[in-house]
């Protein structure tokens, strides 16, 4: 897929699944290509949290050097904050039209 930057920079991704385990466990690989030697490991656990869902997003990164550029150049930290909030704006609209019918 493609991922489109805030600056119009078009940057080319590859993400796959490599478990999901309903309702508690997403994990996927995510680099620029299937063989990207850079390619990190994300990890999005649910869990019951009141009457709402905690969610954690866990990220590996091969070296350190990658992390801190990814962080810093990409904005990875808000991305993911950004990834989390339109999800939970999509399950309320979900439930939403769920307590709708």
């Amino acid at each position: 897929f493609v991922m489109h930057g805030p600056g119009g920079t078009d940057y080319a991704e590859w993400i796959t699944w490599t478990e999901i385990v309903p309702p508690e466990r997403i994990a996927l690989r995510h680099g620029e290509s299937r063989d990207d030697p850079n390619v990190f490991e994300s990890t999005l656990t649910f869990a019951p949290h009141g009457t709402a869902t905690r969610i954690e997003m866990r990220t590996v990164f091969p070296t350190t050097q990658l992390r801190d550029q990814a962080v810093e150049n990409y904005h990875a930290i808000e991305g993911g904050e950004q990834t989390l909030s339109n999800l939970a704006a999509y399950v309320a609209e979900i439930a939403q039209k769920k307590q709708g019918r």
